[in-house]
């Protein structure tokens, strides 16, 4: 789905790359995997639910299998595959960006442009990285700088 950058290559946003073999569905997957010791998927929440029995195939033969992607839809809901590929792995590894309004993690993908589609790729002109209480007031319709809600975000400071 995601080919901004490039057809064959996962790319990230700071230009790092790694050659990939694109695919349309999960099951594809099996049959590129023949003969490999590791797997990675990229982009997980946009693959079909036949993935998780993809990935757990794979592990169960011995292969590392490593999927990477959004946990949470723009809404904060769940995202396809991902909750059950996370209750199926033997690792999990959240990594999150900075909220830039509060300087706390950012847990949510807020998106900026007025579309409800579930699947709007972009960067930083669609979406920003938001701490719960940054997406919590920008849901609320209030997109107010980082200073304010002080009371939420003292207390995101107190935590881990």
């Amino acid at each position: 789905i995601d080919t901004r950058y490039h057809e064959e290559m996962v790319v990230s946003h700071d230009a790092n790359e790694i050659r990939s073999t694109p695919v349309t569905s999960s099951s594809m997957i099996r049959l590129l995997a023949q003969g490999c010791d590791v797997v990675g998927i990229d982009e997980g929440q946009f693959f079909d639910d036949e993935i998780v029995s993809v990935c757990n195939d794979l592990a169960n033969s011995g292969i590392r299998v490593i999927v990477a992607g959004l946990d949470m839809d723009f809404k904060g809901n769940p995202f396809g595959p991902m909750p059950a590929l996370m209750a199926t792995a033997e690792y999990v590894t959240k990594v999150h960006a900075v909220c830039p309004r509060t300087g706390n993690l950012a847990h949510y993908s807020f998106r900026k442009a007025n579309n409800d589609n579930l699947v709007l790729l972009g960067e930083t002109e669609e979406y920003e990285p938001l701490s719960r209480a940054a997406y919590y007031e920008a849901m609320q319709g209030s997109l107010t700088p980082k200073g304010n809600n002080e009371e939420q975000m003292k207390l995101e400071k107190l935590q881990p």
